[in-house]
């Protein structure tokens, strides 16, 4: 997950880019994500008018999606139907 366009180093290519909320300052991420889930948005909003020009998947306004979606987490994005699923959740770390 990415809270803040600077930290572009923690997307690697094909990941899920979830983010609170996007503007211009995060178009070179969305060249890295396979797809996108965004806490804060509308139909023209910035997250969506990328991915569609990219051709990859968007679901946005997804209700406390950062709070709720952790890294290593295996999710689906489909666009369409405008629905995230949590596919696998990585196993605790043992200690």
């Amino acid at each position: 997950m990415v809270t803040d366009p600077a930290s572009c180093e923690a997307l690697e290519p094909g990941e899920v880019l979830v983010a609170p909320i996007t503007d211009a300052a995060w178009t070179p991420l969305f060249l890295v994500a396979g797809a996108a889930v965004v806490d804060v948005g509308a139909l023209n909003s910035h997250a969506v008018v990328v991915c569609r020009e990219l051709g990859i998947p968007a679901v946005i306004s997804v209700e406390d999606g950062t709070g709720r979606l952790r890294d290593g987490m295996v999710i689906t994005v489909d666009g369409n139907a405008g629905t995230v699923t949590v596919d696998g959740v990585p196993a605790p770390l043992a200690g």
